[in-house]
Order: C-alpha cells, then sequence, then structure tokens
C-alpha cells in the first residue's frame, strides 16, 4: 500500500491507471490511450470530499451526498467503473454529451476526451448534487462543463441532441427524453435494470431502435424522478438478512407464491454440480442473464454477510445470485467448488419439499448455457408502440416506455 506522506497526488493517480490498465488486460480488455490520459488529466481528489488521498485514489466509491434518512444520494462512483463505461462509450474529441447524474468527476473525465471543439453537459435531479459538481468542477478548471439542475426524464430543451448519452444512475427503463435527444447514430450507454439484473448497455440508435453492443454486470444509486420505479424485495426469513429481489418486472415472476417461503431457508439444503467450470478471470454475467430468460420463476438470492458466514445460504456474491421458485421450493446459484485442475465448478443449491429435483434443474439450465457457447446477451430497444410483429425473435419483456427484446447470437458468444 502507497504511503500517502510522501506520495504525491499525481504519483496516487498515476498508481490508480496502471491498476486499472492490468485488472482490464487480465480481462482481455485494453485501457484505450485517451482514456488513460483522462484518468491521469483529471484530479480526482477535488470531487471526493475530505476523504484521504489514498481512499480518493482507492478501487471503491466515495458517496458524497447523503439524504436526511443516511441514505446514498450521490457518489464518485469506482474508477474502474466510470473506465469501462467510458470505454463502452468510446468518445471522440468535437462530440456533445449529455451526462445523467452529476458526481462532477465523470463528466471531467468526458470534457477531457471531447476536448474543447466539445460539449459535456450534466444533469442532476438534486440541486445539492448539481451545486457540488459546479463548485468542483470550478476549482478544477472545467468550468465550460454545463450543469443542469433537473429531472433528465423530461428534455433539457426542445430539439437538442447529444451524440452521446451517458447515464451513471440505475433506471428501470428508458426515458422517450433519451430517445429524442439522442442524434442519428448516437450512442446510449446506460446501467439498465432487467428482471432485477442490472447492465451496463452500449445501445447504438439505428433508425426506431437501440441495439447493443456491449455489456458488463454494474451497481448504481437508483434513478429518481419521474422514471422512478421500486423494485420488490421479499423477504426469506423473520429478519431481513436474507431476501429474493425480483426488480420491478413483476409480472413476469411469481411473486405471490414467493410470499409464502418464509423460513424456506430452514428446511434441508440439498445441492447439484452443473459440470461446467470457469477461472478467475471470467465472468458469469452472460449466464445470468441467460437464467433469467430462459427459466420460469427468475429472482435473485441477496444476503447480509452475517447469513453468508453463518452457512444460512451459501453465496459468494452477498448482492445477487440467480435463483429459481417453483411453488415451494427456492433454488440458486451458490458457492462454487474448486477443480482438481484449478478452476471451478457451478453449483446450485436449494431447499423445499422438491429441494433435490429443483437443484438439479437449475445446474442443468446452467449446463444449457454451456452448451450454447456460454453467449453474451444482445438487447433491443424497442418504443412501447411497436407491434409484435415489428419486434425481432427472442425474450421480450414490456416497460413502461419501451419493448425489450434480448438473445444470444453465437458471434458474442464469450
Amino acid at each position: 500500500m502507497l504511503n500517502t506522506t510522501t506520495v504525491t497526488a499525481q504519483e496516487l493517480r498515476e498508481a490508480m491507471v496502471d491498476r486499472i490498465a492490468a485488472n482490464r488486460q487480465a480481462l482481455g480488455l485494453r485501457l484505450p490511450e485517451e482514456v488513460a490520459r483522462a484518468l491521469r488529466a483529471v484530479p480526482r481528489q477535488l470531487f471526493t470530499g475530505d476523504v484521504p488521498l489514498e481512499e480518493a485514489y482507492g478501487d471503491g466509491a466515495i458517496v458524497t451526498v447523503r439524504g436526511e434518512d443516511g441514505l446514498n444520494l450521490s457518489s464518485v462512483s469506482a474508477a474502474w467503473l466510470q473506465t469501462a463505461m467510458l470505454c463502452q462509450a468510446s468518445l471522440k474529441p468535437g462530440e456533445h454529451v449529455l451526462e445523467i447524474g452529476s458526481g462532477g468527476y465523470n463528466a471531467a473525465l468526458i470534457a477531457e476526451l471531447v476536448g474543447p471543439r466539445g460539449s459535456v453537459t450534466t444533469v442532476d435531479i438534486d440541486p445539492a448534487v448539481t451545486q457540488r459538481a459546479r463548485i468542483c468542477l470550478d476549482e478544477a478548471g472545467y468550468t465550460d462543463v454545463e450543469v443542469v439542475c433537473a429531472d433528465a426524464a423530461f428534455e433539457l430543451e426542445p430539439g437538442r441532441t447529444f451524440d452521446a448519452i451517458v447515464v451513471t444512475v440505475g433506471v428501470p427503463d428508458i426515458s422517450p427524453a433519451w430517445w429524442s435527444q439522442l442524434a442519428a447514430g448516437g450512442r446510449l450507454i446506460v446501467p439498465l435494470r432487467t428482471l432485477g439484473l442490472t447492465r451496463s448497455w452500449l445501445l447504438e440508435r439505428d433508425g426506431e431502435t437501440l441495439v447493443s453492443s456491449d455489456q458488463f454486470t454494474c451497481g448504481f444509486v437508483p434513478l429518481r424522478g419521474a422514471g422512478a420505479r421500486q423494485g420488490l424485495s421479499i423477504p426469506l426469513r423473520d429478519d431481513p438478512s436474507v431476501s429474493l429481489w425480483l426488480g420491478e418486472d413483476t409480472s413476469t415472476n411469481p411473486a405471490d407464491p414467493v410470499r409464502d417461503l418464509t423460513g424456506v431457508l430452514d428446511l434441508p439444503r440439498a445441492s447439484a454440480r452443473s459440470g461446467v467450470t470457469f477461472s478467475s478471470k471470467e465472468s458469469a454475467s452472460g449466464q445470468d442473464m441467460w437464467l433469467a430468460t430462459t427459466v420460469s420463476g427468475f429472482c435473485q438470492v441477496i444476503a447480509d454477510q452475517e447469513a453468508i458466514d453463518a452457512d444460512i445460504v451459501r453465496l459468494t456474491w452477498r448482492w445477487g445470485s440467480p435463483a429459481r421458485v417453483d411453488v415451494a421450493t427456492l433454488a440458486y446459484r451458490g458457492t462454487p467448488q474448486p477443480t482438481a485442475d484449478g478452476l471451478h465448478e457451478f453449483v446450485t443449491y436449494a431447499h423445499g419439499p422438491d429441494a433435490e429435483a429443483a437443484a438439479a434443474f437449475l445446474a442443468e439450465q446452467i449446463g444449457a448455457w454451456d452448451h450454447a457457447g456460454r453467449p453474451k446477451p444482445r438487447l433491443r430497444v424497442y418504443p412501447a408502440a411497436t407491434p409484435d410483429d415489428e419486434l425481432a425473435e427472442g425474450f421480450r419483456l414490456d416497460k413502461w416506455h419501451s419493448r425489450l427484446v434480448i438473445d444470444f447470437p453465437a458471434d458474442i458468444a464469450g
């Protein structure tokens, strides 16, 4: 660990960029030089408040504005996450960019990428957030960034369009305003919540359709304002230590039977090995979406660390593991098992009257994803009024303002 009593902010910044580059390389991804230059140029510590320098240039998110109830209203996201979204955006000098969700730091990075011939407009619904962003941007020298306090569910100005819209809050749907403000051939980078899963999608405009060309798992502070939607969390115990998360798409999930599952985790646990192995460099993100769109009764198990430590549930990631409810039985993908060749195998667990069959079924679905070539999902977004016969083939999901179609083309397997 670097000693900040002798290490300067610039040195910490260089070290942060080196870590991001190394982590991306380990995943088979490159860090574009223009993004690296932006990360090296922007003084992140001017946007992170009073935290120590080492924390400002650490690997985690930093909360900057909290509500009266203590909830996180705004934060400077983890640098690796902001980097990944900027890599998706592929911003070029001279482009005009709208950022939805104002922390200040990301807007400064965007300003570095689009240069003086481009423009950056950042909007947030909370005046405390925009006031802070304005102060931080001015102190860092990014006085040309336009900061707007408004509900981004609505157009900023009639007829104004942007080459790219970068959304830095978790959203349940694609606002009609984003369609109208996105220029022809424009890119929308958006953390969209679908079936309870949040992915940062790179969506490119193709006429009246948005089509994805990249996605990865992420998490953000939820959208506020007219576009906000509440998710559905259902406890599995008398305390809130373990729950099922169904997101906002309750029409596709068996919400009523789930309500009767309190205490199911106290029943004997069955398990099944999938025969599907993976390395530490591989992501199961595509598998999650595969299960969400092919398995009826899909939901996620979320648990406190105390419940995991007490072996109430066997999870390695407390914020959500794919699960399935079938009447009174719950199955979920749990802690993987190491194999003799240094890999890990996906394992499923289940509780309830049909636990053994439920664990085996979910393991088989993981095997089906593997046999299909471990494909990644592709998302198409259509306006809500699009008739059925104009939709592509795939899993269909109706939102409030749009219709989604998810499929798994073989040419984006991995």
